[in-house]
């Protein structure tokens, strides 16, 4: 490892406080200059590593992947500048990946939990809802204080969208994930979705297409966070198209919820709902596109810094892991300009250093080697 690594340009330690003077020493980052001389010297634009509050590390289309898969998606994610993960459900156990220095933090959330046949083959414990509390509890022990439920999914009976388990079961699964010691987050995309999960008190969100003007105080009121997964909500039109032959209804619903998707998102973050950036890598979407996901709430409406919070200081804050204080892991960023006024700046990175290692970085970089 090198030993010490000095950071000469601009430190953002928020998305509104910057500084100057910031070292990693023996891993560890400082605001206090080191006696010896630094072996690198990096400049540039300095952010903590970017988090994918919804990614799936050792997830494929078909469910599980091999070890040598799920190591190339991590590594991808970290080349792009993912220095932390929230795994929002995967069959593959990744606690080996976790024990590597070279790759991604993970908070991992064990399987998801859906119900019977309604849900992607291969991805999820299925229970029917006498068997969601117990599974709750599994999962909930399985994973790094996390639960993630399937909330609604198309219900082929009904032709559209339907929530997947019962109000009152539901609020008995995350009561008992919180005596657990976990957090609850749930996928939805329907709207009447989202107010049983807010009765049941859900901790977060997942894509959230189905947002109404009704929801938005209670998010606020209850610190219910989304993450809309904006990258993903980009595939609808094609789900619908191939459902609409079948499920005319579905397929309609589906298209209104893509149409609007932009408007809920801004309606949200206008109303004061606390925002974070996940791409839902691993299934349809290909993992490294956290950059695209800021990018695509930028698109929708919030500001660069605020779609750059997103992914950066508000996620790392949320999630109990460091950001730039004395003491914190050298888990850094360096980019060419300001990210706050240019995301593009994120797509072509100066540098990246993880656990205060050089792992990547750009050969076009200045790079200054005692």
């Amino acid at each position: 490892m090198t030993s010490i690594i000095e950071f000469s340009g601009p430190i953002l330690t928020t998305a509104d406080q910057e500084r100057r003077g910031l070292w990693s020493v023996d891993g560890l980052l400082t605001f206090d200059r080191p006696a010896a001389a630094p072996d690198l010297v990096l400049d540039g634009w300095v952010i903590p590593g970017l988090v994918d509050a919804h990614c799936h590390i050792g997830l494929g289309p078909g469910g599980d992947v091999p070890d040598g898969l799920a190591e190339e998606q991590a590594r991808t994610d970290r080349d792009a500048g993912t220095l932390l993960v929230r795994d929002a459900g995967a069959v593959h156990d990744t606690r080996w990946l976790q024990q590597r220095a070279d790759m991604p933090r993970i908070i991992r959330a064990g399987r998801h939990i859906a119900r019977t046949r309604r849900y992607l083959r291969g991805f999820a414990v299925e229970v029917e809802p006498e068997g969601l509390v117990e599974a709750v509890r599994k999962q909930a022990r399985a994973g790094d204080g996390w639960v993630k439920l399937v909330g609604d999914w198309i219900d082929r009976d009904a032709g559209d969208l339907a929530a997947s388990f019962p109000a009152g079961t539901l609020k008995d699964a995350v009561t008992a994930a919180h005596d657990e010691g976990a957090r609850v987050t749930a996928h939805c995309f329907a709207e009447d979705t989202l107010d049983d999960m807010l009765d049941a008190g859900i901790d977060c969100i997942e894509h959230a297409t189905g947002l109404l003007p009704r929801h938005l105080p209670r998010f606020v009121e209850q610190g219910v966070p989304i993450v809309p997964t904006l990258i993903n909500i980009a595939t609808f039109p094609d789900i619908a198209a191939q459902a609409a032959a079948k499920f005319p209804r579905y397929a309609a619903h589906m298209r209104a919820l893509w149409e609007r998707r932009a408007e809920r998102v801004l309606a949200a973050f206008e109303a004061g709902v606390t925002i974070y950036a996940g791409t839902d890598a691993g299934s349809v979407v290909k993992h490294g596109r956290i950059v695209d996901e800021v990018r695509a709430l930028h698109a929708a409406g919030l500001p660069a810094s605020a779609a750059l919070d997103a992914g950066a200081w508000a996620a790392r804050n949320w999630l109990g892991a460091d950001g730039i204080t004395d003491g914190a892991s050298a888990d850094v960023l360096v980019c060419a300009g300001d990210p706050r006024n240019d995301l593009a700046t994120l797509q072509d990175l100066r540098h990246i250093v993880l656990r205060g290692e050089l792992v990547r970085r750009n050969q076009a970089a200045p790079l200054g080697i005692n």
